[in-house]
């Protein structure tokens, strides 16, 4: 039995230990049984992002005539070259990365599935192992509902359809999150028509005040029922159908050429043989752990989604630092600070926020006012023909100090980051308010909800 510093399971996330850790002399055994590079490379953001920025472009060019530019002809996607260059950098990405862990010096790489056949002991492949520190970073896979006869139609998560060559005259998408609408959105760009069957509502974990406005553009392009309850799926002909209750109760039935179910993931944590080992499960299947990414065998430690407190690649990113950082060392861990925890929708649309939303800060009990600005009312938003976009902050009415911001419209993405530094630094609204703003700019936007904010504080504070 070969015995190693390090065992990380999962090349995600893992690999920003396994290979740091390896140059640090370190002897490490990386185990991943799928391709190198984990869910964010094989079928998360790098591959759907590449899908969508093209999709943006051609939405941008259907919409030119808003803002005066006549086209000889609409714009026409190469759905299967944009596939297959997706596919074909993703997948050589992939391979580069397994080539350089291969060669890499103090690493043992192993293409294999992981079992635990002890508290730290491993079985991969035919091959037993041991490690002084274990790192769980296996990720998540789709969550797919249990609806009758969704099993016998062929459906696709995202795995697939970030694959698929053949572009769908009619998609329907199970799910109202993320993934549903980045996708669906992407789909709906490249020529087919899409409907959404969702749950409850439209991105619901968002701000309600975003989330909104979010729709109210969303809907405008595609076919969206709320409060959608499913109860059976069947293959009609060619056709799919899934039928089910809508919000009145009343019985209804989508038909289209391929579906699409993105209604959440799950922990890749119940193939492990965890039941061999004192490793605990929350009731949802991720991993126990405490502050310090420890588990409940000492030694061993999860990350990503394996542990769930955030997924995205970046929390990931910074779960890995810090381990690599602390999980070595012999002194006391300080817990993990995340600081505050951004993240964005890439849908059209954009959506990003940091921070609670203003639902979540009144249940708190926080004391705060609210700062808005609608991107039409900008000089930016005027010259970008903008009809939709809502910027919203939250302010400690103490402090002055930021506790959360949310928006919606054109680089959400990229604008959030201004709110984001703000409160990592623990700065004030009047911070914000000293800051020269270059005009017209995008970020004036925010701005602008600084004012409305400043002027709030300067009212009597009210009842909410």
């Amino acid at each position: 039995m070969k015995h190693y510093d390090a065992i990380v399971i999962g090349s995600g996330g893992g690999l920003k230990i396994a290979l740091p850790a390896a140059q640090q002399g370190r002897q490490v055994a990386l185990i991943e049984q799928g391709a190198c590079g984990g869910t964010c490379l094989k079928r998360g953001c790098i591959p759907s992002k590449m899908l969508i920025w093209p999709m943006e472009l051609a939405d941008k060019m259907r919409d030119a005539n808003q803002v005066d530019i006549a086209l000889s002809a609409p714009p026409r996607v190469e759905f299967a070259r944009l596939i297959a260059r997706v596919t074909g950098t993703v997948d050589t990405i992939a391979r580069s990365l397994q080539t350089r862990c291969e060669a890499a010096d103090n690493v043992d790489y192993y293409p294999h599935r992981a079992r635990f056949i002890g508290d730290k002991l491993l079985r991969v492949g035919d091959t037993d192992i041991s490690g002084d520190r274990i790192f769980i970073a296996t990720g998540s896979r789709p969550s797919i509902p249990d609806i009758p006869g969704l099993a016998d139609v062929p459906y696709m998560t995202s795995a697939q359809a970030l694959r698929r060559t053949d572009l769908p005259r009619e998609l329907i998408v199970l799910g109202g999150g993320y993934i549903a609408v980045e996708l669906g959105n992407a789909y709906r760009s490249a020529g087919s028509q899409v409907a959404f069957l969702v749950r409850s509502r439209l991105m619901r974990r968002e701000d309600r005040e975003i989330a909104d406005e979010f729709a109210e553009t969303f809907c405008r392009r595609h076919t969206v029922i709320e409060a959608f309850t499913p109860t059976a799926v069947r293959q009609v002909g060619a056709a799919i159908e899934v039928a089910g209750r809508n919000a009145t109760g009343d019985v209804c039935a989508v038909q289209g050429d391929a579906l699409l179910v993105a209604t959440g993931v799950r922990p890749n944590t119940d193939d492990l043989g965890l039941d061999t080992t004192g490793i605990a499960l929350t009731a949802e299947g991720t991993i126990q752990a405490d502050a310090c990414l420890r588990t409940t065998v000492d030694g061993v430690y999860a990350l990503g989604d394996a542990v769930g407190n955030h997924l995205f690649r970046h929390t990931v990113n910074r779960e890995a630092e810090y381990l690599l950082r602390t999980a070595f060392s012999e002194d006391a861990a300080e817990p993990l600070d995340y600081g505050p925890v951004p993240h964005a929708v890439f849908a059209d649309p954009e959506i990003a926020g940091v921070g609670p939303t203003e639902e979540e800060a009144r249940a708190q009990g926080a004391d705060f006012v609210v700062g808005r600005a609608a991107f039409a009312d900008s000089n930016q938003g005027m010259a970008r023909h903008l009809e939709h976009g809502l910027c919203k902050i939250l302010v400690n009415r103490a402090t002055r100090r930021l506790i959360g911001a949310h928006m919606v419209g054109d680089e959400a993405s990229n604008m959030i980051h201004i709110l984001i530094l703000l409160m990592k630094t623990g700065g004030s609204l009047d911070d914000l308010l000293d800051m020269i703003f270059i005009h017209p700019a995008l970020p004036e936007i925010v701005r602008d909800a600084a004012r409305d904010a400043q002027a709030k504080l300067a009212e009597p504070a009210t009842a909410p």
